[in-house]
């Protein structure tokens, strides 16, 4: 999804590429979109609660969808489309040909097909050359860890796509431990290892990495999660400034999809406004991921029934009923400057 220029300043305009859902068990009803910052974006998102998250946040956004299913996959079944290149550079042209491919930022996701990838690049590169200032984050989805093994849930043949061509153009990357030590070929054992990896990573382009959940020993305990975050920016005399943080979350014992669309758009839009405050752009983010989390098992475990575990469907996000938590976030979780 990308998001479109404005001519007025307090707005942003997104494109975002994303997948697109026929149906889901929530239904984000949203007023009037804003003029706001311009966003295009592709992505693993649950497609009601993205253009009301960025409504409420302040920004306008196009979507594009990376594949069409019928529910989140989740669930035990799913059905739907893959789109591929060729799609994506019809609807692409459609905007353009109304001069309406203007845009801010680009937000990417989720996507199944190599060739609608490399097309997003083709995109992305486009656009930065009518907005030089325009963010492109990316958002690598490809797997995840389980039990301390690590798995692709997406064709391998993504891999050194995002690795060669996606990563070296976007500005923000959000990748998960496992995501991290794919597109860097390093695992990651220690914090030290965390930082090195975000060093490569930075190396092959963004500006900024935020490891977003990890599997490393948490200062607070077993019971935190360590996400990471460093953005380096080099000055006009050559000289590098750089800024880590460490972020430690409580852990919720549920599986949740959506969580790391959820932290990328967010993380967007708190970048947007506090562009050279990583740390306050973390702690909002993160602050608001909580809130929806914990109000989302709160939820799931009164519709499961005492003794009973949450399914799917109960863990669905809940996004409308956390959104002044999303707009105006209190912050409970603090990052740590290293």
């Amino acid at each position: 999804m990308s998001v479109r220029s404005s001519q007025e300043p307090h707005y942003q305009y997104t494109l975002r590429c994303d997948i697109g859902y026929l149906a889901s068990p929530l239904h984000n009803n949203c007023d009037s979109p804003l003029e706001s910052p311009k966003i295009f974006k592709y992505a693993l998102e649950i497609q009601e609660f993205f253009p009301m998250f960025c409504d409420v946040l302040g920004f306008e956004v196009d979507t594009v969808n990376s594949v069409q299913f019928s529910n989140h996959t989740g669930y035990a079944h799913w059905k739907g489309q893959v789109l591929n290149s060729d799609e994506l550079h019809e609807l692409y042209e459609g905007l353009k040909l109304n001069k309406v491919n203007q845009y801010d930022y680009v937000l990417t996701g989720y996507t199944r097909d190599t060739s609608f990838l490399a097309m997003v690049v083709d995109i992305v590169q486009e656009l930065k050359q009518q907005n030089s200032n325009l963010v492109y984050v990316c958002d690598p989805v490809m797997g995840d860890k389980w039990n301390g093994e690590g798995s692709m849930y997406v064709p391998k043949d993504l891999l050194p796509v995002y690795r060669d061509k996606v990563v070296p153009v976007a500005d923000i990357i959000t990748p998960n431990q496992f995501e991290a030590e794919l597109l860097t070929g390093r695992k990651i054992y220690t914090e030290k290892d965390a930082l090195e990896v975000m060093d490569m990573l930075h190396a092959m382009g963004p500006e900024t990495v935020v490891i977003t959940s990890s599997d490393l020993q948490a200062p607070l305990g077993n019971d935190y999660l360590i996400a990471l975050g460093s953005h380096r920016k080099t000055k006009a005399d050559g000289t590098r400034i750089t800024q880590r943080i460490r972020v430690e979350s409580p852990k919720v014992d549920a599986v949740f999809v959506g969580t790391g669309d959820l932290f990328a758009a967010m993380l967007l839009a708190w970048t947007h406004k506090h562009p050279n405050n990583l740390k306050v752009a973390c702690e909002k983010t993160v602050s608001a991921m909580q809130h929806v989390l914990q109000r989302t098992i709160k939820s799931a475990k009164v519709q499961a029934g005492e003794g009973n575990k949450p399914n799917s469907a109960q863990l669905e996000l809940r996004m409308v009923q956390s959104k002044k938590d999303i707009e105006n976030p209190e912050i409970i979780v603090k990052a740590t400057v290293l």
